[in-house]
């Protein structure tokens, strides 16, 4: 018992302060738990086999289909088409257009769908981004709790009962509950949190533009792009770009290259450059040997440019304004700005020490931070929370940073990441999307099978790439499902489960089973605001289920607490990745959440003691 409570209240200040990232502490939890003998190699791995992580990978990949075909985007801006004039209705609406599309697939990929639209609906209606994103982070946290497969909590829940030879929880269970959370949620924010949300004026740099060629004005990108020729007795020629130096020793970023394909005399280099059809474009990497005569297209300052012309003897001219979006964005390559999160492994390291370049394959073309009006030095800003870099390269790098979503949040969904052929497959993905929500809600097939089924659709239908299919999958969340399983194994086998479930009812079992809920509720509520939704569910279900057998009622009231309560992440802008996405673009502080949505979760709060019996009598 005390070598299960150590591992245990280890795992626990590891996932606080994150000093080691989560999925590695979990995948550690089922180490400690084979070394020591606590469970057999068999019961340590078991989570991976767990139906519900594999339904959960399986809808990650469907949810994929769905934004990378423009899907999302198309039916959230036509939700979003009935907005009025009035900031109470704006409210009402984005918060029911992000639950109903929250309630089918991930939440954080909604409100990156939907941000940038809602940014530009706020500044052409006048009102600041402050007052209507934090609704928008709210409104897709209670969408989660809707459905069956709105959120992992949903599942692990569903799945422990079915382990336990109870019924599990049908698609439409949760439904009730939700739905009743989701209009209690929207009128609070419209009678009592419209009134406690700041009213702050963000900076320039924070509002979300939704095309790259708005990118590129807003960091003034024209002005810092440049031609630099390799004459023909330059000491480049023969040299690769690593040894070129022109971003250790120049803090220069060389984007691509651009070769002549054939022979050609030397005044007729300009107008040979505008052909397309004699050039070939060339994306460098530190090999790349440069020849006499290519044009190499920069990014830097005009000093840095300047004194890299002098010293290597190149010919140099600016990129017109015509050329920087050709330059920039093509349908493979691309720009996309890139959130930092708290716990960011980039957080205090420059991008050379973070070594950003070869990790992603992707190139910096400028840092904003809150609250500063100059774009920050590339080579030596030390890199904070909240930070938006600027990034550009092909956009399937782009897309591949989702899977690390501990470190950044990809904002928006820029329609030149969705190449023609994934747009029109958009309808394909609607048809597959509805006929596994049929599947679920008809109960013809378990949620493991219909999900399974829909993800190798919507890759044989190709709406997704099977190298996108696991791009979309958040594989940290997976491993940390998976492999905390386990652990509540361990607590029941030594019986810490009991000694926490005879804790809870030993001191709220003489006020009823409705005391013993709502300490549940609240336990569950605490944690979730410092640790994932998905480690408190898997902790505490266990104690909720064993809580309820001891008291002698039914479970089903209990677990859907658990399940409610590990989704409501609303006081902290760590607790869920959708309020962090939202905190730099509404320029909120810590205490906005807590002042917002401490007195929204005690509402649930309320209305889940008053309903739960009711809805699921014990």
């Amino acid at each position: 018992m005390l070598i299960v409570l150590s591992i245990l209240a280890a795992a626990i200040l590891l996932f606080i302060t994150e000093w080691v990232r989560v999925d590695i502490v979990a995948l550690s939890v089922v180490a400690a738990l084979m070394l020591t003998g606590l469970l057999t190699t068999s019961e340590a791995l078991a989570g991976f086999s767990n139906p519900a992580v594999l339904s959960i990978a399986a809808l990650f990949v469907v949810g994929g289909a769905v934004l990378h075909t423009g899907l999302a985007d198309a039916i959230g801006r036509r939700i979003l088409v009935i907005a009025g004039e009035s900031e109470a209705r704006l409210i009402a609406v984005i918060m029911i257009a992000v639950a109903l599309l929250s309630a089918v697939i991930s939440s954080t990929g909604t409100v990156a769908v939907l941000l940038p639209a809602i940014i530009s609906l706020a500044q052409r209606r006048k009102i600041s981004p402050s007052r209507l994103l934090m609704p928008l982070s709210f409104g897709a946290l209670l969408g989660g709790s809707t459905t069956l497969i709105g959120t992992p909590p949903n599942l692990i829940v569903s799945d422990i009962l079915q382990q336990f030879g109870l019924r599990p929880f049908g698609f439409f269970d949760y439904t009730p509950i939700g739905l009743m959370l989701l209009v209690c949620g929207i009128a609070f924010m419209l009678l009592i949190g419209r009134r406690l949300l700041p009213d702050r004026k963000p900076h320039k740099a924070l509002q979300r533009v939704e095309t790259p060629q708005e990118l590129i004005a807003l960091y003034r990108l024209p002005d810092n792009l440049f031609r630099m020729r390799v004459r023909r007795d330059s000491a480049l020629v023969g040299r690769t770009v690593a040894e070129s130096a022109l971003r250790q020793r120049f803090s220069l970023t060389l984007l691509e290259i651009l070769r002549l394909t054939e022979p050609h005399p030397l005044n007729a280099m300009r107008d040979l450059l505008n052909r397309s059809d004699r050039l070939e474009v060339i994306r460098p990497n530190a090999e790349t040997v440069l020849q006499a005569d290519d044009v190499l297209i920069v990014q830097g300052t005009g000093n840095d440019v300047g004194a890299a012309a002098a010293f290597w003897n190149l010919a140099l001219q600016p990129v017109s304004a015509q050329e920087d979006e050709n330059v920039l964005v093509t349908e493979e390559v691309g720009l996309a700005e890139v959130l930092l999160r708290p716990r960011s492994s980039l957080v205090g390291k420059t991008l050379v020490e973070a070594n950003f370049g070869q990790r992603f394959h992707l190139t910096v073309l400028g840092i904003n931070r809150p609250g500063l009006d100059a774009l920050l030095d590339l080579k030596t800003t030390p890199l904070r929370f909240g930070d938006i870099l600027l990034v550009q390269g092909p956009w399937k790098n782009i897309l591949a940073l989702r899977e690390h979503p501990n470190d950044f949040v990809v904002m928006g969904q820029p329609e030149q990441m969705l190449g023609p052929p994934q747009r029109a497959k958009a309808g394909l993905a609607l048809l597959i999307m509805v006929g596994m929500l049929i599947l679920l809600v008809i109960d013809a097939l378990p949620v493991a099978t219909a999900s399974l089924l829909a993800a190798l659709a919507v890759v044989l239908t190709g709406c997704l790439s099977m190298d996108e299919a696991y791009a979309s999958i958040d594989w940290k969340s997976l491993v940390l499902i998976a492999s905390m399983l386990p652990m509540s194994v361990a607590m029941e086998q030594v019986a810490l489960v009991d000694i926490a479930t005879r804790a809870l009812v030993d001191g709220l079992g003489s006020l009823g089973p409705l005391a013993v809920l709502a300490g549940l509720f609240l336990l569950t509520s605490a944690l979730t605001q410092v640790l994932s939704n998905t480690a408190t569910t898997v902790l505490i279900a266990p104690i909720g289920l064993a809580a309820a057998q001891a008291l002698g009622v039914q479970p089903f009231a209990f677990m859907m607490a658990v399940s409610i309560a590990a989704s409501m992440g609303m006081a902290s802008p760590v607790a869920s990745p959708v309020n962090t996405l939202v905190m730099g673009a509404g320029a909120y502080r810590f205490g906005d959440y807590l002042k917002v949505g401490g007195p929204l979760i005690l509402l649930i709060f309320v209305v889940s003691m008053t309903m739960l019996p009711l809805l699921w009598p014990f």
